[in-house]
């Protein structure tokens, strides 16, 4: 599985000593990884925004679309 490279996406930062380095959206201690597991749950964008403190709504979307647009990479073993 690839991984993605985070420092690419402008909405995210990784800050060693802030929720222990995780990325998280820019200017918030909300993980990344938070956003994916509440929409693999069932939740939408509304409810993310209803149910955390901090994010704004473009950063969630720019979130989702920076892992979207990395699906659209023709993948390393198909070269």
């Amino acid at each position: 599985m690839a991984c993605l490279d985070w420092s690419q996406c402008p909405a995210v930062e990784s800050v060693p000593g802030k929720v222990s380095g995780a990325w998280v959206l820019k200017g918030t201690r909300m993980p990344v990884s938070s956003i994916f597991e509440n929409l693999a749950a069932g939740a939408n964008i509304d409810d993310i925004m209803e149910w955390f403190d901090g994010p704004d709504r473009d950063q969630v979307k720019r979130v989702i679309e920076f892992a979207a647009r990395s699906l659209e990479k023709e993948p390393a073993y198909a070269k």
